[in-house]
């Protein structure tokens, strides 16, 4: 009997998905048998890039079947590949000609409130991502993926990133730990991410281990682009390393931690007021701030508990953290609004500007405000404010243009 190689979801996880199984044969040439809603419409388009996709591969006698859920072409793509690669582990990338053409690069220190994590095998969580305003969108490899599943969840992450349009998020991959991960970077740094999640680290030489790896596909690849990195502490070991870390490249925009992992490491329960994990947190703030780059809280797991994560957001700001990761859309709004300054923060932020401007129109060497002296790092905090607010639609746009 002919061994069948499968990839995708079928049954009720199929919507917006696709399940492919191919049969090869030794003659017959190629067979298909496509069950889907919309054959009618894109039955012969399904056809053509089946056949299209056999000829790439060289597979001239197979059987191919396909239950459609409504998949886009590029998840119905990337299903058929994982399929051949299963069967040809050495199998070459199918790639579309148009690729990342969404992409753009963002700064180290643009603004970080929201990450929304995204199942890598779960396309129709990816499609419409770009529209819920996180600031940053995380394709998953790694917790979220089944082992069995990794290798075609890498096929439709690279894919996402070469066709969908995340907005204004940060285009973010979470790859797996070592060695893992360097499969996961060779799938998808040469097809533009922004920042790349590094799991479970507990020395630099995690981070660096990755940083040399990318390096060498973006000049394998010709790309100049800077990709980010998160490095994200999850255990004991990670917690007493954080400055090390912090520091191990001049790449790293951002320290987070992963309360899951490091609870379970530590013998305890997570709990949604966290004296369980302050000393942990505190301290990826105390060496994000020492390395000068953003501290990033874990994720809240109770989709339905709105008012506790509300709490759990201002706590963790009040920390000295920059943002929170999420795992529901519905939560994005609510961290927003719990990271965004408050009127009392705005008014002394737009004080502390305008004083710097009339002290610079004046000739001023000294500046203050009241009694208290206005600095550099003063007045970094209060634009930093100000752009919050902004961002938040707390300040109307045209008090930039005329104060700034």
């Amino acid at each position: 009997m002919n061994e069948i190689f499968t990839s995708g979801n079928s049954g009720p996880n199929a919507k917006g998905d696709c399940s492919v199984s191919l049969i090869l044969k030794e003659s017959g040439g190629i067979t298909l048998n496509i069950k889907s809603k919309v054959r009618e419409l894109f039955g012969k388009s399904l056809k053509n890039l089946c056949l299209e996709m056999m000829e790439y591969y060289g597979i001239p006698d197979a059987e191919i079947n396909i239950e459609d859920g409504g998949a886009l072409p590029f998840i119905l793509r990337s299903r058929i590949e994982a399929a051949v690669y299963n069967a040809f582990p050495d199998c070459k990338p199918y790639l579309n000609t148009d690729q990342a053409v969404y992409f753009k690069p963002v700064k180290k220190d643009r603004t970080r409130r929201s990450r929304l994590y995204l199942p890598g095998n779960n396309p129709k969580l990816m499609i419409n991502a770009g529209l819920y305003d996180a600031d940053g969108i995380i394709l998953d490899l790694e917790d979220s993926v089944t082992p069995s599943k990794k290798d075609e969840a890498r096929i439709l992450v690279r894919n996402a990133l070469c066709e969908l349009n995340f907005y204004k998020s940060e285009r973010m991959v979470r790859i797996n730990p070592y060695p893992v991960g360097m499969k996961d970077l060779e799938a998808v740094i040469p097809h533009k991410v922004n920042c790349i999640l590094i799991p479970k680290c507990e020395s630099r030489e995690d981070v660096i281990r990755a940083d040399i790896k990318i390096s060498e596909l973006m000049s394998d690849a010709g790309l100049d682009h800077t990709v980010w990195l998160m490095p994200i502490i999850e255990s004991a070991k990670g917690v007493l390393s954080a400055q090390e870390i912090a520091t191990a490249s001049k790449n790293i925009v951002a320290l987070t931690i992963g309360l899951e992992d490091l609870t379970a490491d530590l013998g305890t329960e997570r709990t949604v007021t966290g004296e369980e994990t302050l000393f942990s947190r505190s301290m990826i703030v105390l060496a994000a701030r020492s390395a000068g780059i953003q501290a990033i809280d874990s994720v809240f797991s109770d989709v339905s508990n709105m008012e506790a994560l509300k709490n759990t957001a201002l706590k963790s700001r009040g920390l000295g953290f920059d943002g929170m990761g999420c795992i529901h859309p519905r939560q994005i709004p609510v961290i927003h609004q719990a990271y965004a300054p408050s009127e009392k923060e705005i008014q002394h932020a737009k004080a502390i500007v305008k004083a710097y401007e009339d002290a610079e129109k004046n000739g001023l060497g000294v500046i203050s405000l009241g009694s208290k002296m206005i600095d550099a790092p003063v007045l970094k905090r209060a634009l930093k404010t100000i752009e919050t607010a902004l961002e938040n639609g707390l300040i109307d746009k045209s008090w930039r243009e005329d104060n700034v």
